[in-house]
């Protein structure tokens, strides 16, 4: 039965087809943030160093980055929904063996199991936003979406904390086996399925993509472990990180000049809005990750918080930006996308100064709950608009495509993230703690043991420091969504929604 995007609601109820998609994807946004609080339980039940311990978000984040883009085109050859139940599948099941795993490397195994599953389901939350919602309307789902990835970042270490604590490590992967059976019943209930499309199927794109972002992303991300230097004898850090690089400009050509159906149809990118929304979301992911985790040392190691503490102090940001999304839902709607957008960076930016100045060993510690307050204001004004500003306008047979790429430039800031705040924080610790021993290295600090008071000066300043890269990197997120241009459909006035295509729904 073909229908009208604008009448797509009464027919197969868009919002009860979102909140089931939203239960998977709050759980693999979870489990990006989740293992880090447990890692020295860890460490302890698998007689594991820290090293080896590191692989177990490595693993992860890589294997979920990396397919992303193709994982986005496969939703729209074999539909978004049977995407997002394979991919919920794989990742309950492997949250199962990670829970059962006696070993440190067969962890690390199944960790990469469950990124593959969680790369499988992303794309696909966005693409069936953007096809079974119409684009006047999309600004409150993209608010539903962006609140749960905002939140489910910062409720991770909370929940671990409290898992850890009362029940064990192998808990933190073990409450995702009901919650992902919940999450399937209710897809197949209520998840519709859309019209797929006849790809063919680009395998000169998907081997250079792949191998091109893994070499690139592995580089970033492990560099630090390697002191930027050599991995085996013959292969250097920046000797992969230049083979990523290449492989990817030579993915981009190919795409230009490729006859057939490319894996990344660059005509997309003529949308300026998709562009700009495509730059401002890989500074805000460099941004969330890169900013938690110079906060949480300084909590744990200068103020000497337990995890759960420390993670508590992000609760004023979860609870402002769970509770801002429905009216800035509204606002993305019907006022201009650089305005909001542009409002919650520049809070995220001034957030980010704020705390820094806050970082001290001797301040109260609600001084730091005001800037992440603040924080939360600017999470609640930056994922709806700009989530539904870079689908606007994409062709509805693109959907995956679209969605696929606006993923993988997420992921890929928040490598780039870790990696640099990894890199800044190292540099600023050898600079105001020349002699810390042990305790200037940041991949330490935090299983090293406490801090001695003397030290504690000093930490605190490099961890605030450290705060100024996220902040300056968001000024070109800032730049680029004050560059949006206005939607169709408010240029035309709110009551004439731009025309869409058919969606193709069976029900």
């Amino acid at each position: 039965m073909s229908l009208h995007a604008s009448d797509a609601a009464p027919s197969y109820r868009p919002w009860p087809a979102l909140w089931a998609l939203v239960i998977g994807f709050f759980m693999i946004m979870i489990d990006t943030t989740i293992v880090s609080v447990a890692t020295p339980d860890i460490m302890h039940g698998l007689h594991a160093d820290v090293e080896q311990v590191v692989w177990v978000t490595s693993a992860y984040l890589l294997s979920y980055a990396v397919p992303v883009l193709i994982t986005g085109r496969l939703g729209d050859r074999f539909g978004p929904k049977t995407l997002y139940m394979v991919g919920l599948t794989v990742f309950t099941a492997s949250s199962a063996w990670c829970g059962f795993t006696s070993s440190i490397q067969m962890l690390i195994a199944a960790r990469a199991v469950q990124g593959l599953g969680a790369a499988m389901m992303t794309p696909q939350t966005m693409s069936v936003i953007t096809r079974i919602f119409p684009a006047d309307r999309r600004g409150r789902a993209m608010s539903l979406w962006g609140a749960t990835a905002g939140v489910a970042a910062l409720v991770g270490p909370i929940l671990g904390g409290v898992l850890v604590a009362a029940l064990g490590w192998e808990w933190i992967f073990f409450i995702n086996v009901p919650i992902g059976v919940v999450g399937l019943a209710v897809a197949w209930r209520l998840v519709p399925t859309l019209e797929t499309h006849r790809h063919r199927f680009d395998w000169a794109g998907v081997a250079l993509s792949a191998v091109g972002l893994f070499c690139l992303v592995f580089g970033i991300q492990e560099g630090e472990a390697y002191n930027w230097g050599a991995i085996t004898g013959i292969i250097s850090v920046w000797g992969l990180i230049g083979v990523g690089a290449g492989l990817l400009v030579v993915f981009v050509v190919y795409q230009a000049f490729n006859r057939g159906e490319p894996l990344v149809p660059l005509a997309i990118f003529k949308d300026r809005n998709f562009s700009l929304a495509n730059i401002a979301i890989t500074t805000i992911g460099f941004a969330i990750t890169a900013m938690s985790i110079p906060l949480m040392l300084w909590a744990q190691d200068v103020r000497d918080l337990s995890p759960i503490r420390s993670g508590l102090l992000l609760v004023p940001m979860a609870v402002l930006s769970g509770g801002l999304a429905p009216f800035v839902g509204r606002l993305a709607d019907r006022r201009p996308p650089r305005l909001l957008v542009g409002f919650g960076i520049a809070c995220f930016i001034a957030s980010l100064v704020w705390m820094w100045r806050a970082m001290t060993p001797d301040d109260p510690i609600w001084h730091v709950l005001l800037p992440a307050a603040l924080l939360g204001v600017a999470n609640g004004f930056m994922w709806a608009p700009l989530g539904s500003t870079a689908t606007r306008n994409l062709p509805l047979h693109q959907a995956g495509a679209g969605s696929g790429i606006y993923n993988t430039t997420r992921q890929f800031g928040a490598v780039l993230g870790s990696a640099g705040i990894a890199v800044l924080m190292s540099s600023r610790l050898a600079a105001l703690l020349p002699a810390a021993g042990g305790h200037s290295s940041p991949s330490t600090a935090g299983v090293s043991g406490h801090l001695p008071d003397v030290l504690k000066p000093g930490f605190s300043q490099a961890m605030g420091e450290s705060l100024l890269l996220p902040a300056a990197v968001l000024v070109v997120g800032l730049v680029a969504a004050m560059m949006f241009v206005l939607p169709r459909h408010l240029a035309h006035g709110a009551s004439e929604p731009e025309s869409k295509e058919p969606v193709t729904a069976t029900v």
